[in-house]
């Protein structure tokens, strides 16, 4: 088992722009920045250098209308150079599997008060996604073959009393499985036409994420059917729909509505929904749910609403199918709860937050290894395929899906990346 010690960290700013704005229930993204994470590490055959990014998705991560997008995007901007200065204590001393410290981390977040924990764990996510690289370029391995003997953690075990973390960990993760569906986000007032030439008919694209807004179940099942319609209308094979509100339902019942209404007014509409992701409120104690209806119906997966361990056991009580899975909540987390769901028979997705360059790889990955119901949504390629820039030039297949489907290609995996 490779132990690790965190030597120093550090931060790379962005400023990336949309190509085309993303509407959010919370608001219009236009633009974002990118940070990229570097942690240089020693381990007893040397020391490594590892790299991660993730876009400062204020947004998402901390949507509060009383402060202004700068302002928050500013406040997570410092708030990731705290962390890389104060890596190596929050990491802790003592040389560590990079999983133990990636959630010495984690759980460091949890007693600051800079701003919401999904904050805080977006601008950690790169940090972690770093150690994990470095870890593997010192093995000469991949990152998700880190898990050989047992963890004897108990920071990371407790959670996994059965079998302990490693061996959770090494049921879930699987062989590398390089090819899965490209998905397109179809907003409320996209162009129907536009979408289905571009992305349907050129690019043969299958899934396509609808949003709805959340507060008029009809209206959004009448969408949903008009999306439908449009999209198959091209007779080139088996539509796939994901269902996102971006938590605007008020309740699990409308979203119960919303399914009947679609079943209603097209069963095919109906059959093509696969799951809906997280449509009431992220506060699952405030705000809790009974899912166990609307489980019945159709997979519906916990997203924003996670984000730490311990909220877990909460969820699948409130009868959560599954979780909606983000390298940004940092990696060590995202293995520990997808090696936890699956241990429960829940459903797992690999969604982002518009992971642009190594982040989609780490992404994709991810997904890659992980027993996903929808392979992963990549959407850097529709909302901001310049800072693709060089990836796509490198990995086409991969970066730039022509047929539906996104092809990692059959290299070498060292840390997370991939090998030349």
């Amino acid at each position: 088992m490779i132990s690790v010690t965190v030597i120093d960290a550090g931060f790379r700013f962005t400023r990336r722009s949309f190509f085309k704005p993303l509407r959010l229930s919370t608001g219009l993204i236009t633009d974002l920045i990118e940070a990229t994470g570097f942690v240089r590490v020693r381990g007893p055959s040397g020391e490594a250098t590892g790299e991660g990014n993730i876009l400062l998705s204020d947004l998402w991560a901390w949507p509060d209308p009383n402060r202004p997008h700068a302002e928050r995007e500013e406040v997570m901007r410092a708030y990731c150079i705290r962390l890389a200065d104060e890596l190596p204590a929050r990491c802790g001393a003592r040389p560590a599997h990079p999983i133990v410290l990636g959630m010495n981390l984690s759980d460091s977040l949890h007693s600051d008060d800079a701003m919401p924990v999904l904050a805080r764990s977006v601008c950690a996510s790169p940090l972690d996604a770093a150690l994990h690289d470095a870890a593997g370029k010192l093995a000469s391995i991949s990152a998700f073959d880190l898990y050989e003997g047992n963890a004897g953690e108990e920071s990371i075990d407790r959670w996994f009393p059965d079998c302990g973390a490693f061996a959770a960990i090494r049921k879930v993760i699987r062989p590398a499985t390089n090819v899965f569906d490209a998905w397109h986000l179809v907003g409320a007032s996209d162009d129907l036409d536009e979408v289905s030439r571009e992305w349907r008919e050129r690019r043969s694209f299958r899934g396509f994420k609808i949003k709805v807004m959340g507060k008029d179940a009809q209206a959004d099942a009448r969408q949903t059917v008009t999306v439908y319609k449009k999209l198959s209308s091209t007779g080139t094979g088996r539509i796939r729909l994901s269902i996102d509100s971006n938590e605007a339902n008020p309740d699990a019942a409308s979203v119960s509505e919303y399914l009947e209404s679609v079943r209603s007014l097209d069963p095919n509409a109906f059959r093509a929904i696969e799951y809906l992701e997280q449509p009431t409120s992220r506060d699952i104690l405030k705000h809790p749910q009974s899912w166990d209806q609307v489980s019945k119906i159709k997979p519906v997966m916990l997203d924003e609403g996670l984000s730490g361990m311990d909220l877990l056991p909460i969820a699948a009580e409130q009868g959560w199918s599954g979780l909606a899975l983000k390298t940004c909540k940092g990696h060590s987390f995202t293995i520990l709860a997808a090696a936890w769901a699956h241990a429960r028979g829940l459903k797992l997705s690999v969604q982002d937050l518009t992971n642009p360059g190594h982040s989609f790889l780490h992404a994709a990955l991810f997904a890659s290894r992980i027993p996903t119901v929808n392979g992963a949504e990549l959407n850097s390629i529709q909302f901001m395929p310049e800072a693709n820039d060089g990836w796509t030039e490198m990995y086409p297949s991969l970066f730039s899906p022509t047929n539906g489907l996104h092809e990692i290609p059959n290299l070498p995996v060292v840390g997370l990346h991939l090998a030349a």
